[in-house]
Formats: C-alpha cells, sequence, structure tokens
C-alpha cells in the first residue's frame, strides 16, 4: 500500500549547538493548498526561505504552521547598544528634578539604564558565520519535527485509508445489486403493465405486442449498463490512488466527484423503488467516503 496521509499532524524537534537551543514545532489542518506559515525570531529571517523550502519538500497540502523558538547562550548573539541620546535626555531631566527639589543623592547609571529603551538588545546576527551555525542547528531541530510531523500524519492517513476502502466495499456491494436488479426491474415493469391492462380492458384484450414494445421502451429508458461500468472503474482506480507513494488527496476528489456523477445518472434512469433504494445508500456511502478524503493529503 501507498503512504497515505492525513492533512492533520502535530511535530516537535529540538536541537541545542553552538550555544543555542532551537525549539520547532509544526501543526497543520486541513486546507485545498499547501499553504505553509512560519513563525520565527529576527535574527533568523535571512534563513526563512531555505526552512520554507525544506518543510515543502516533504508537505503538499495543508495549511501548516511552523513555529521557531530561539534561545541563545552565546556571547555574539548576546550583545547591548546604549541610546545616547534617550540616555542624555534621560539623564538631562534627571538632573533638573535633582535642582528643582535641591535633592543630594547622585544620578547613577544604573538609575538611567532602567527607563525604557536605553538598552536595546541587538537581536540580528553580527556575522555569516553565526548565521550558519544558527541554519544548521534549526534544519537539525526542523528534521526531527518533520519526521514526528510526518509520522503523524501517516498514522492517521491509514486510518482513513482503511475507514475509506471499507466504505468503498458497501458501495460496490450495492452496485452489484443495482446490476442484479435492472434486468428483473423490467420483467416485473412488464408484468405490472399487463396487470394495469387487464384492468382497464379486461382480460384477454392486452394487446400483447404493445405492451412488449412498451417493456422494451421501459428497459431502453432505464437502461445504466454505461454508469454501472464507469462507477465501477472508479471505484477500482480509487483503490489503485491507495498504492501511491505521492499526495492523492486531489485525484482521490476528482474520483469521488466523478462517482458521485454516475451515482446521479443511475438514479435519474432508474423508475424502480428497489434501484432507487440502492441508489441512496451508494449516495450515503459515497458522502461518507467524501467527507474522509476531505482530511487526505
Amino acid at each position: 500500500m501507498g503512504l497515505t496521509k492525513s492533512m492533520t499532524g502535530y511535530g516537535r524537534g529540538e536541537c541545542l549547538a553552538h550555544n543555542r537551543r532551537i525549539i520547532i514545532e509544526i501543526k497543520s489542518v486541513n486546507h485545498r493548498y499547501n499553504d505553509i506559515n512560519i513563525r520565527l525570531p529576527r535574527i533568523m529571517n535571512p534563513i526563512e526561505d531555505e526552512l520554507r523550502k525544506r518543510v515543502s519538500r516533504r508537505v503538499f497540502r495543508g495549511k501548516t504552521d511552523v513555529y521557531i523558538q530561539l534561545e541563545s547562550y552565546s556571547k555574539e548573539d548576546a550583545q547591548v547598544s546604549l541610546n545616547e541620546a534617550l540616555a542624555d535626555a534621560y539623564a538631562a531631566g534627571l538632573q533638573k528634578i535633582r535642582s528643582r527639589y535641591n535633592l543630594t543623592e547622585d544620578i547613577s547609571p544604573g538609575l538611567i539604564a532602567q527607563f525604557p529603551d536605553v538598552l536595546i538588545p541587538e537581536r540580528d546576527s553580527k556575522s555569516a558565520e553565526a548565521l550558519a551555525q544558527i541554519q544548521q542547528t534549526a534544519e537539525e531541530a526542523l528534521d526531527a519535527a518533520l519526521e514526528q510531523f510526518i509520522g503523524m500524519r501517516r498514522r492517521e492517513g491509514d486510518f482513513l485509508r482503511r475507514d475509506i476502502l471499507e466504505k468503498l466495499a458497501g458501495l460496490e456491494e450495492s452496485l452489484e445489486q443495482v446490476k442484479t436488479r435492472m434486468p428483473l426491474a423490467a420483467g416485473e415493469y412488464l408484468k405490472k403493465l399487463r396487470q394495469r391492462m387487464d384492468e382497464i380492458l379486461g382480460q384477454n384484450t392486452v394487446d400483447e405486442t404493445r405492451a412488449l414494445q412498451e417493456a422494451a421502451l421501459f428497459a431502453d429508458k432505464a437502461c445504466a449498463d454505461e454508469e454501472i461500468i464507469r462507477l465501477g472503474s472508479h471505484i477500482n482506480q480509487t483503490r489503485e490512488v491507495f498504492g501511491q507513494t505521492e499526495a492523492v488527496g486531489k485525484k482521490l476528489d476528482f474520483l469521488a466527484q466523478e462517482m458521485n456523477r454516475e451515482i446521479n445518472t443511475i438514479g435519474s434512469k432508474a423508475n424502480d423503488a428497489a434501484i432507487t433504494r440502492l441508489v441512496l445508500d451508494m449516495k450515503s456511502s459515497l458522502e461518507k467516503i467524501r467527507e474522509q478524503i476531505q482530511n487526505i493529503e
């Protein structure tokens, strides 16, 4: 069997290297297209595209959110700049307060440093080497998160595959009953037609040729052999799709639409209560299948 994957999943990866810890979480939900969103610290902006490509090589459908957290213990990352103009303004303001109220306390550097935005952490990497180290650490954490993420998607995808195949077997069983019922429906129609004509015209006055013509016309209008063959083919194609290794969600969605078309046509041609009930059973099974397909990558 192929590696069917669900579009919902979760994975977490962590890597500690070069005095930096990077933690990555990946979450995804159903989506028609492949929508990848990455939230990361500003220091990692230059490598965002590379990380996105790494995700897109393994994720093909769904709304995927990637959350990246960086904890740095590196001296190169722990740099602070002084906003001199703002510090001067705070110092001048404090000096005015001291003079106005005849205060004797000294104005210490620690006091000025407590004011907002006087000391500003430098969050941008200063060297290509540091950025390369961050990228290497991030890629290791991302690969670990992706392994867990893909594993969860595959486990859920396997459940979806088995559930769909089970419902597909039920649909196919109803289709076989329709194939069996189709020839009998014309015979029953002829029998009912004769009974009705007997009631109206009296016994022994039925035009047998006319009755047979009406039955033949009914059989021709109710014939759904082509639709039955195509529906059976779509069922087999659906099973074959599950044997493929690439993303199969869009193919399955297309096949489900085609199966729905054939079932509707069979239902519109059926002038038989038993076939109508079977068509309703097939539509019910297909609707459940389509709901599950919406979860497949």
